[in-house]
């Protein structure tokens, strides 16, 4: 009797024991899985920054950047998309800025934030003076901006942003009187987005309406507003491997518009000028481009369009077609999102321009 009780007991402390075991194994799968999926979930990517044109000459800098998802279980929303730049030029300018898109809750809320402050020195175009010809100045910027969209119906959503701007600017040979501008403003924006995918669409729409107001009311010196306008279309080719992007936008000036919420001609509206001498209260543009895909991770775009202005201080700029086009490279910045990074070369009117990209031009 006492020799079966002790093996009973034998029997059940090796049980007991190995029950054990196997809940510290459970345990520790368990935390491995977690730590898994959790670096799977966010995607991280460090892109140094070479870029240069006629104004800014030389720019070096370094873009780190994550992509993730706000809440992992979400299948449905596009994954966010968070990072840092840091940038200086070889004229003595400097930005450092911080970027956020935000999607969450099955993508019915969609949100951004934006954050710049720096140094620039650049250069402006003006012909009613003593001696026609450049001008340089200097402004010290800062400029955020938060805004959320809530989805109205399918592909529509509607959204509110604030934004403040503080610029400190002083002109050459004081061709125009120092200025310091302050500016806080609401942004009322309609967005329809049936694109395939946020980052790299293949097919689809995206289509802007924005109003800008920045009225007494809000601590503004003067008031004023500005409607922009933007329609993006996609059109797969070449057996769904590359694809046609065409874009219209337009940026309306209304009221007192300061000279650093003018509008110049160049970047993604339109490439190949980068002198800043083409401003104006507003801004009409159409271009299209073509993204060829050679390999898994690179491509090669081609592009063309026109652009022109209206409001520019000089008068002999306004309503005349301003063309520019070129070629770039493209390369996937991310394993798990197709997000692409890349070096544009473009030309213009007696002007051109490289450009490094941080995702699309549009």
């Amino acid at each position: 009797m006492r020799k079966h009780l002790l093996i009973l007991l034998m029997v059940l402390c090796a049980a007991t024991t190995n029950a054990q075991n196997q809940d510290k194994k459970q345990k520790t799968d368990s935390i491995a899985e977690a730590k898994l999926k959790a670096k799977k979930n966010v995607d991280f990517s460090v892109m140094p920054y070479l870029s240069y044109n006629r104004n800014l000459k030389l720019m070096l800098g370094v873009i780190p950047m994550a992509m993730y998802k706000p809440v992992p279980g979400d299948t449905i929303s596009p994954k966010s998309l968070s990072g840092l730049s840091a940038i200086y030029t070889t004229n003595g300018s400097y930005f450092i800025a911080l970027f956020n898109k935000w999607y969450f809750a099955e993508d019915k809320w969609r949100a951004k934030f934006f954050a710049i402050t720096g140094d620039h020195y650049s250069q402006f175009f003006m012909e009613d003076t003593d001696v026609p010809g450049f001008y340089d100045y200097g402004t010290k910027t800062t400029f955020l901006i938060f805004g959320i969209q809530r989805k109205i119906t399918t592909g529509l959503y509607g959204g509110l942003a604030y934004s403040y701007a503080h610029h400190k600017t002083t002109y050459e040979d004081n061709v125009q009187p120092p200025s310091t501008t302050k500016k806080n403003g609401l942004e009322y924006s309609l967005l329809y987005d049936s694109r395939d995918a946020v980052y790299y669409p293949t097919i689809g729409t995206n289509a802007k309406l924005k109003w800008n107001s920045f009225p007494e009311w809000f601590g503004n010196d003067l008031s004023a507003n500005k409607i922009s306008i933007e329609y993006n279309r996609y059109f797969p080719m070449r057996e769904n491997t590359d694809v046609l992007a065409t874009r219209f936008s337009g940026q309306f000036g209304l009221g007192d518009i300061a000279f650093e919420q003018q509008v110049t001609i160049g970047n993604k509206d339109i490439r190949g000028y980068s002198e800043g001498k083409y401003r104006g209260d507003g801004l009409v543009a159409l271009q299209g481009e073509y993204r060829y895909n050679f390999k898994d991770k690179m491509g090669l775009v081609g592009f063309f369009g026109l652009a022109t202005i209206y409001g520019s201080d000089n008068d002999s700029f306004n309503k005349k077609l301003y063309p520019g086009g070129g070629i770039g490279y493209r390369y996937r910045a991310f394993k798990a999102v197709k997000f692409n990074v890349g070096l544009d070369a473009a030309v213009g009117k007696e002007d051109w321009g490289v450009y490094f990209r941080i995702g699309e031009a549009f």
